[in-house]
């Protein structure tokens, strides 16, 4: 079994997490049954963007990452203060752990901050949130980060995305970097894609 950490912050965006959840779990049930998402955040209660509150199955500091083959990180708002958890030390500690271990990073939109601000995404391709009014490409360039304006990128074990609309291609990209091609392709039939 392969088990996917959803690392929530305060400020998330529900839908950008849901993919994950809802990907990896029709192919635990439909697919080839190989993988389990565990939600973990930094709080008791996390306050997703739009007031809608969930609550995370484990505690952060509670988790052995070792247990764990993949990450994936939704991204958030400003005003929802996500950057307070995102920027944390302890997500960045969670992010640099992954990486050394070589294993799967997934970051949608904005999330793709919080990987660069931990330090992995340093002379890597990448992108974020991209809306011509937005700064928050900008912002991922001074990280160090070599800039694509590609809707997804793949540098070796980190996906980042430009905005909410890839998310969907990121959870399958994930599952076909956790699988098979194959399996993914079967479950985006089964999902109707």
């Amino acid at each position: 079994m392969k088990k996917i950490l959803l690392l929530l912050a305060n400020g998330f965006e529900a839908y950008e997490a849901s993919v994950f959840t809802d990907v990896l779990g029709w192919n635990q049930l439909e697919g080839d049954g190989s993988t389990v998402v565990v939600t973990a955040g930094l709080h008791k209660e996390l306050k997703a963007t739009w007031n809608f509150c969930v609550t995370p199955e484990k505690l952060l500091m509670d988790l052995n990452l070792d247990e764990f083959d993949a990450l994936a990180i939704p991204g958030g708002f400003e005003e929802a203060d996500f950057y307070d958890d995102a920027f944390s030390e302890q997500f960045g500690t969670v992010i640099r752990h992954f990486n050394d271990q070589h294993k799967p990073i997934a970051s949608i939109c904005v999330a793709a901050l919080a990987v660069a601000h931990s330090g992995v995404l340093k002379e890597r391709r990448a992108t974020t949130y991209n809306h011509p009014t937005s700064q928050r490409l900008a912002q991922l360039a001074t990280y160090g980060v070599a800039i694509s304006k590609d809707r997804i990128v793949v540098d070796d074990n980190i996906i980042t995305s430009a905005n909410p609309s890839t998310a969907m291609e990121v959870a399958f990209t994930l599952l076909e970097m956790l699988t098979s091609s194959d399996n993914t392709e079967k479950i985006k039939d089964l999902m109707g894609y």
